[in-house]
């Protein structure tokens, strides 16, 4: 849109208010083309340093001490949930897992034999042949048998659980990173044995300043969050355009910025986690003015035009540009509809009178 707002403004300075050539005209007035000022509306791109994230990266790590018995992946290679990965020795874990299956075993037989003497003392009990007592305590030597059998399964459910610990699986689909330790290497539960990212999508983390905020919320930002663009290392722009998802809840007291997370869809894995980037947001601004850059001079830090009144007199006049936009700087500290010299500023100076052709000009 702003392009067709400066093409108009273009048009302006060469036939409304364009002169007829650089010079002197009869009368001894110099003759220099000006432009009139009108209000534009122009989308503005703002860029900001990005941390580009995978959707989920996590650190793979044993939850036991052991040897590396395989590995079974290469750096760089996909896998799949529950896919192993690394193999720690288990041959002692073996071991373990099959006494405790025996054991369990002799107390499910102890725990039979004793439910067939609860069952023979109740008839003798029954036939006045033994005692009460006795049939009580066969009901205890039951009682105890039951828990073994129960103690047993336990040993064998942990005994179970650590030969699992043995084999290292991926968590979800993705893609290992660098393998940190080799087949053989002792490790221990602190140890990170690599990292497993997921690409298919990524975030990208990026922070705003209060005024940038503000202005992103008080424009219409439903449509601009949906259409972020994400600048890559090389200054081209990411073929998928990202939406912004959440915000942060407050500003950050050392910086006085606020967090940003978009997303974006990486079907082709151009993306990898830790990429550097930048994300490039557009605020709309509306009615603002366009002023060409060599209509502008700058003395001290400070941006001036040449304004031009009725009677052709030129004065110059600073203002306060917001934002530069390509050869534009973007105001609203000047006044719609006045005359500015739109080029030649060379060639006049404080107090002049120029000649223009058809001048018509509103304070």
């Amino acid at each position: 849109m702003y392009r067709n707002k400066i093409l108009f403004l273009f048009v302006c300075a060469l036939f409304t208010y364009g002169c007829k050539n650089a010079g002197s005209s009869g009368n001894g007035k110099e003759v220099i083309p000006v432009m009139v000022l009108e209000y534009s509306d122009v989308d503005i791109p703002q860029v900001y340093v990005a941390d580009i994230q995978a959707v989920r990266f996590v650190e793979i790590k044993p939850k036991m001490e052991g040897y590396i018995e395989v590995v079974y992946v290469d750096e760089g290679k996909k896998v799949k949930r529950g896919e192993t990965i690394f193999r720690l020795k288990s041959t002692e874990f073996n071991e373990d897992l099959k006494e405790a299956e025996a054991a369990h075993k002799q107390a499910i037989a102890k725990l039979r034999m004793a439910q067939n003497d609860v069952d023979r003392i109740s008839r003798l009990v029954e036939k006045e042949i033994l005692s009460q007592i006795r049939f009580e305590q066969a009901l205890a030597e039951k009682e105890a048998a039951e828990f073994e059998v129960k103690q047993a399964e336990s040993r064998v459910q942990r005994s179970g659980a650590v030969l699992a610990y043995t084999d290292v699986t991926a968590p979800f689909d993705g893609t290992i990173s660098r393998i940190m330790y080799k087949a053989g290497s002792l490790v221990t539960p602190n140890d990170l044995l690599t990292n497993i990212s997921d690409v298919s999508e990524m975030f990208a983390y990026f922070k705003l300043s209060e005024q940038d905020y503000l202005q992103f919320v008080k424009a219409d930002a439903s449509p601009l969050a949906d259409s972020v663009q994400l600048i890559l290392p090389d200054g081209s722009f990411y073929v998928q355009k990202g939406k912004i998802e959440t915000a942060g809840s407050d500003f950050e007291r050392g910086t006085g910025s606020i967090a940003f997370r978009a997303r974006f869809a990486n079907p082709d894995e151009l993306l990898k986690h830790g990429i550097s980037g930048k994300i490039q947001l557009v605020n709309r601004m509306e009615q603002v003015l366009m002023i060409p850059q060599k209509s502008t001079f700058e003395i001290l830090d400070f941006v001036y035009v040449y304004t031009v009144d009725r009677e052709g007199k030129v004065k110059a006049r600073s203002f306060e540009p917001v934002c530069r936009l390509n050869t534009y700087y973007v105001t609203r500290d000047l006044d719609v509809g006045s005359a500015i010299v739109y080029e030649g500023i060379q060639l006049v100076k404080d107090d002049m009178r120029i000649e223009c052709d058809t001048v018509s000009i509103t304070n």
